[in-house]
């Protein structure tokens, strides 16, 4: 088999690295991919958006079954695209990703179907979001309505900071028009939780639950980040939580969705808040988490290819889909700087173990050498039997693993296994 992936990231990689488990595949071709990648795939200098060469991309190289992994090209509708030209694909056609790339979409679901969430209000006028502010205490969270690379949310802690990201984004468009619209919503509070889960808009199968890390800094200081390191699974999702999730929030959106007429096929993510009256959602993504995939797939013991085809083919009540009792842990290490200014072109040396088990970001391949590209470079993932020997063997990894101006969290996992001493 012929496989295109689209994206180019850890989670891209993450992906692609599970496919090839698969005896089946013949070649995996990743569009764009970047320089680690391409240890493990065919990478193809095409864009994620750029759905019009992916599709004659595919059609001359005989794909025969395509996983587009990003929110952009998934809400630009490449799997629409990509299935009128006869290729299967894994992923939500662009009237089923406007879960994630409508907030408002999303709120307003919720809010008709009784599934939990935070109260909000919508807003397009200025002075009538600033107005709601002045009548409401903070803190507040401001949402840009669109896509705006994971960023478009604001946790604002005083009245003066909710006026600025309101202006910020309504005013200053520093999210472009994903901010033209925007919805404020009360604060939760609790753990939080991603889960995962395969559906082909009839079933849904959890995957195992996990913890981001979104701080910059250890202690959970500093600016929000794309994800500096997760755990799974997460200790604060109980089987009994999960059962509720599954019934409360889970099962009910996919109908939901088919209710609205745009079932949902592919991976839809969850983040949860486990509030003191139950759990709610925060967020819906049209696709795998990043990096929650990478901690996520390792402990997989299924086959990844043969459940996405089973999605596409609306068979997913018949597989399989398990996952090992295991831990594993994926700590980021970045470029010093990021999620601001940072510098890159820096060679990645890493002993033998520690890269067969990184995942990798950013980085591009020149002269044979590979060099960090981005802020977030790669994410060192490690499996144990516990979540303790997890987090020690990750690190133990990092320690083998070296650019100039490395930068990484020394906490990863300390939240979770604290949790677990309670």
């Amino acid at each position: 088999m012929k496989i295109m992936v689209i994206g180019g990231g850890g989670r891209e990689h993450a992906i692609v690295k599970a496919i090839k488990k698969n005896p089946a595949v013949e070649t995996i071709y990743c569009l764009p991919g970047n320089g680690g990648i391409a240890a493990d795939a065919v990478c193809v200098d095409i864009g994620a958006k750029d759905i019009a060469a992916q599709v004659e991309f595919a059609k001359a190289n005989s794909i025969d079954y395509a996983v587009v992994a990003p929110d952009d090209p998934l809400a630009l509708g490449a799997v629409d695209a990509l299935t009128a030209a006869g290729i299967p694909c894994f992923g939500p056609d662009a009237k089923a990703a406007v879960i994630e790339s409508s907030k408002v979409f999303a709120k307003d679901l919720m809010k008709k179907y009784g599934i939990p969430t935070a109260e909000y209000e919508v807003f397009t006028a200025l002075d009538e979001a600033l107005a709601f502010v002045d009548s409401h205490d903070a803190p507040l969270v401001i949402k840009a309505d669109g896509l705006a690379l994971g960023k478009g949310v604001i946790i604002a802690e005083t009245k003066d900071e909710a006026k600025e990201a309101v202006r910020s984004m309504m005013e200053d468009k520093i999210f472009g028009e994903s901010g033209s619209q925007i919805v404020i919503e009360k604060f939760l509070t609790g753990p939080e939780v991603s889960v995962l889960s395969f559906t082909d808009g009839e079933t849904v199968c959890p995957m195992v639950s996990s913890m981001d890390h979104k701080r910059a800094l250890d202690g959970d200081e500093g600016l929000n980040t794309g994800g500096m390191g997760t755990i799974a699974p997460n200790p604060y999702y109980t089987a009994e939580i999960a059962e509720r999730c599954m019934k409360e929030i889970f099962l009910p959106t996919i109908r939901a969705m088919k209710a609205e007429g745009r079932p949902f096929k592919g991976c839809l993510y969850f983040g949860l808040m486990l509030t003191p009256k139950g759990p709610k959602v925060i967020e819906y993504n049209c696709r795998f988490g990043d990096p929650e995939t990478q901690v996520v797939l390792p402990l997989l013991e299924s086959d990844l290819l043969t459940i996405m085809q089973a999605v596409t083919a609306g068979k997913l009540a018949e597989t399989p889909v398990q996952f090992s009792e295991k831990s594993a842990c994926c700590v980021v290490m970045a470029s010093a700087g990021y999620p601001q200014s940072y510098e890159k072109g820096f060679e990645i040396t890493a002993g033998e173990e520690a890269a067969a088990h990184t995942y990798i970001a950013g980085a591009k391949l020149a002269d044979g050498k590979l060099l960090t590209s981005g802020g977030r470079v790669l994410g060192v993932t490690a499996t144990a039997d516990t979540l303790a020997d997890a987090v020690k063997e990750a690190y133990r990894l990092v320690g083998e693993t070296h650019f100039k101006n490395a930068y990484y969290r020394k906490d990863i996992g300390k939240r979770a296994l604290a949790a677990q001493e309670v």
